[in-house]
């Protein structure tokens, strides 16, 4: 009997959006945010990001600093009111098609994301993918900071997360389906079985041309 493992990113990916910058929008409506110039330092940091140049110590010093005081179940519950309002909407319908079948099919399903975790495992949690790795922070007195714990699952990062996840399992999984549209998560390509891009970025599409990775075209209209 198999026993694949699908393996999702989920910014631009399952969902058509990044949810780091849908969270960051909500807190600032919120009024948790002073700086008028937060979200246009947000859109700076986050096309370093789609380029695969962003420092990402720097970006999680920007994105926790308004976050710092704030206690981790209140974040909790702000994230589930931000995932309600804002992100919902924008889950590929195909994306919901697919982990439909695969959970009726019983197969194993991952999300894992640069995004901090606190919004990954809020996101997956409303998709129903229970296993949701994001970047984990490291806390202090019962809030949030702006230093990673572990490893994060950045670029390689993501690789040795998943390589360990699976490693903590009492089973063993015969091939890794992987689905992505960012050239960060080369590596993560690269480490799969079998890839599939959606809506790839024009970085990640070249690079695909020399392979046999499946393009998929999604679209919130379909």
């Amino acid at each position: 009997m198999t026993r694949p493992l699908y393996v999702f990113d989920l910014d631009e990916t399952l969902i058509h959006a990044d949810s780091s910058v849908l969270w960051n929008q909500f807190i600032v409506e919120k009024g948790l945010v002073t700086s008028p110039d937060f979200l246009e330092e947000d859109k700076r940091l986050m096309d370093q990001y789609a380029s695969g140049d962003q420092d990402l110590n720097e970006y999680l010093s920007f994105a926790i600093a308004p976050l710092l005081s704030i206690p981790v179940e209140k974040i909790a519950e702000l994230v589930d009111e931000c995932v309600e309002s804002k992100i919902l909407s924008t889950v590929y319908p195909q994306a919901r098609t697919l982990i439909e079948t695969l959970r009726a099919q019983g197969k194993e399903m991952l999300i894992i994301s640069a995004s901090s975790s606190f919004i990954v495992e809020g996101v997956g949690k409303r998709l129903g993918i229970p296993v949701a790795l994001g970047v984990d922070l490291e806390k202090s007195n019962g809030c949030y900071t702006s230093k990673v714990r572990g490893v994060p699952s950045y670029k390689e990062g993501k690789v040795t997360r998943l390589k360990s996840w699976i490693a903590a399992q009492n089973k063993t999984f015969d091939s890794i389906h992987f689905f992505t549209d960012s050239i960060n998560d080369l590596p993560s390509c690269l480490n799969a079985d079998f890839v599939y891009l959606v809506n790839p970025c024009p970085k990640l599409r070249e690079y695909a041309k020399d392979t046999q990775w499946e393009i998929l075209n999604w679209s919130l209209d379909d």
